[in-house]
């Protein structure tokens, strides 16, 4: 099992109507906004790298209103 956090950027005003949505893709463990240069946090799985790059990355920023998002790996 591979973990990932995934740090979302979202248009002005976006973030709360994008939670929902976020929390409802398939891999998504945790999702919550935050206050710094990001706008939402995600707490994802998935069985292999590929899952989580291809499969929550993806969805992520093909939701309207995400400006920019950067994913970090877990190692451990």
């Amino acid at each position: 099992m591979v973990r990932a956090f995934i740090m979302v950027k979202t248009a002005a005003g976006k973030s709360e109507q994008l939670l929902d949505s976020i929390r409802g893709i398939d891999g998504v463990e945790e999702a919550h906004i935050v206050a710094g240069q990001y706008d939402i946090i995600v707490e994802a799985t998935g069985e292999e790298v590929y899952d989580l790059m291809h499969g929550v990355a993806t969805r992520l920023r093909d939701l309207g209103g995400v400006a920019d998002t950067k994913t970090y790996i877990c190692l451990d």
